[in-house]
């Protein structure tokens, strides 16, 4: 079935789309194949392909580039098996990323060798992914996007195209470190292009090469010997007590989000993760033992001794309440316009939320006591009885290990680049996450952060009244908005978040001080677990300070904070 939204005055129109449905179902082998335009690509099915809209104002290079996807697609769909991908795939975050990029450059590369039109549109696909992704602004290694440079490495390897003219400098930066380490893996890629499990084993060596990943045998090993455990737990009669009792739900979690902690000097980047594993290990000396939060610690080094970066003056910044900035009626109708768009994907929202409240839930290691005089009547324990009825009864009690306190803020962009479409999605994930979170006893702050007026406001103003002085540093005002606090229920504040919406609000962002402030409050909550999410759609922009400082002035700033939070 072919979902369009086709107009009887867009004939053009209506033969591309033909076209491109035609093309991708014979690529695909396939003539039930559906395809829907209008869609959102990221809702993208192994039996579906989700395209965007074509439009009459498109460059040849975008059309180029549409074809592109629908032939990735189509592509991925004849050549990929979800169940051999998800049997091989790795744990750790950045591994995965990297395995599922080589198995699209996979397919992709099937596709390319085969059909000379489909190489020359997934060509222009490449290209636009590049620019869309900014790799060719990325500078130096720090957090370099590995899934996309190894994917275009292997992508050279298995079809002999080079990378994009605007990116070949950054992957040269990794070509050599790719290639002293999986050379030979990179030169068996190609012969193993057909054939997804052979593939998805060499790509397996070569993460485990690169520092990023176990090894594939030994992690074949630790799943048969988790399995057998489990079924002499089983046997056992006592399962219930035991940690191997957790759901396969639990363990698939776990799986997933343990670091595999490559060394430093292996993988030749340092990506300090703290995983979720601590949540579920049993791992609670450190409650036990004096119930004193834990508190960042300054780095003997001060980072920002060398920093060039300064305040003009801070006598206009505020930091102020959503409630404060809006009158209740104004505030009640923002809310009510949110819920309208929540109640669109009511449906999905509450899938979404469901699962991770399960996830977060199964991560708690719940364990029996045995042998008591009350509680719960010990089933496995009665057949002693009946061979000797002089036997007492066996009672058992549940014990549950609390998570450990845990908070969570939510730093939000209100610049006005968000505003539209990228806000309210905003402002709905903030929504659902602090309703989902509340339900596991997590404490859930959000913040925005914008500027309180245009190119300067009351400190330009003054700048200018001083004669303009050299390098004055951060001439804006800023806003740092409280939508809620950690400590208020979600319900008391949901009005709030319907402020993101409102008009005139979203301004200039200055990203650096915004996350100080976020961390300086999160570090004084008592809760032992952490954790800052921060929801932006780019770097920091202010007009008046950029005019009077060097361009990349608030860049190097924010880059500077992250370094010492991290």
């Amino acid at each position: 079935m072919v979902q369009t939204q086709l107009r009887p005055a867009d004939p053009e129109l209506d033969d591309f789309k033909r076209a491109i449905v035609e093309t991708a179902r014979a690529i695909a082998d396939d003539p039930e194949l559906e395809v829907q335009f209008g869609g959102d690509p990221a809702n993208r099915a192994e039996a579906r392909i989700v395209l965007p809209q074509p439009r009459h104002d498109m460059s040849p290079e975008d059309l180029a580039a549409l074809r592109g996807e629908a032939d990735a697609a189509a592509v991925r769909i004849a050549h990929h098996d979800a169940a051999i991908h998800t049997r091989f795939q790795p744990g750790s975050a950045v591994a995965r990323a990297i395995y599922d990029a080589l198995e699209q450059a996979r397919c992709e590369s099937i596709g390319s060798n085969e059909m000379a039109g489909v190489a020359a549109n997934l060509r222009a696909l490449v290209e636009k992914r590049c620019a869309d992704r900014g790799l060719a602004e990325v500078v130096g290694t720090d957090n370099p996007p590995l899934a996309d440079i190894i994917g275009l490495i292997v992508r050279e390897a298995l079809t002999g195209e080079r990378p994009p003219e605007s990116v070949r400098a950054l992957v040269d930066q990794w070509r050599s470190l790719v290639e002293d380490r999986c050379g030979e893996d990179l030169a068996r890629l190609a012969a193993s292009l057909e054939d997804q499990e052979a593939f998805a084993r060499i790509v397996r060596r070569m993460l485990s090469a690169l520092g990023l990943g176990e090894d594939l045998g030994e992690r074949e090993d630790s799943e048969s010997e988790s399995e057998s455990s489990d079924d002499e737990d089983s046997a056992d009669g006592q399962s219930e007590g035991s940690e191997g009792e957790r759901s396969s739900e639990a363990q698939r979690i776990e799986e997933f989000d343990i670091d595999e902690n490559p060394s430093d000097e292996d993988s030749g980047e340092a990506v300090p993760v703290e995983t979720d594993a601590e949540l579920d290990t049993g791992d609670t000396d450190d409650l036990e033992a004096g119930n004193q939060p834990w508190r960042p610690q300054l780095p003997p080094d001060d980072p920002f001794a060398q920093s060039t970066y300064k305040v003009y003056t801070t006598e206009f910044d505020e930091v102020v309440h959503a409630e404060d900035l809006c009158d209740s009626d104004e505030l009640a109708r923002l809310r009510a316009y949110l819920d309208q768009q929540l109640g669109a994907l009511q449906g999905v929202v509450s899938r979404l939320a469901n699962r991770l409240q399960r996830r977060l839930l199964a991560q708690q290691n719940r364990s029996w006591t045995f042998d008591l005089e009350e509680g719960v009547l010990d089933a496995a324990r009665l057949a002693r009885v009946v061979v000797d009825p002089s036997n007492p009864l066996s009672f058992k009690e549940e014990l549950q290990t609390r998570f450990r306190d845990t908070a969570v803020t939510l730093l939000i962009d209100n610049s006005g680049s968000m505003r539209g479409r990228p806000i309210t999605v905003a402002a709905m994930c903030a929504d659902v996450l602090a309703r989902t979170l509340e339900r596991c006893d997590v404490k859930v702050e959000i913040l925005g952060f914008t500027t309180r007026a245009w190119k300067g406001g009351s400190s330009r103003d003054r700048w200018m009244s001083a004669g303009k002085p050299q390098h004055p540093g951060r001439l804006n005002d800023l806003r740092h908005i409280i939508y809620k606090p950690a400590d208020a229920p979600w319900r008391r504040t949901r009005r709030n978040l319907g402020l993101m919406l409102r008009e005139g609000l979203l301004k200039e962002n200055i990203d650096g001080e915004a996350l100080l402030w976020a961390h300086e409050r999160l570090a004084g909550r008592p809760e032992q677990r952490r954790i800052l999410m921060v929801i932006s759609d780019g770097a920091p922009v202010d007009d008046s300070t950029l005019s009077v400082n060097v361009g990349n002035y608030l860049e190097k700033h924010l880059r500077e904070v992250i370094r010492y939070i991290e």
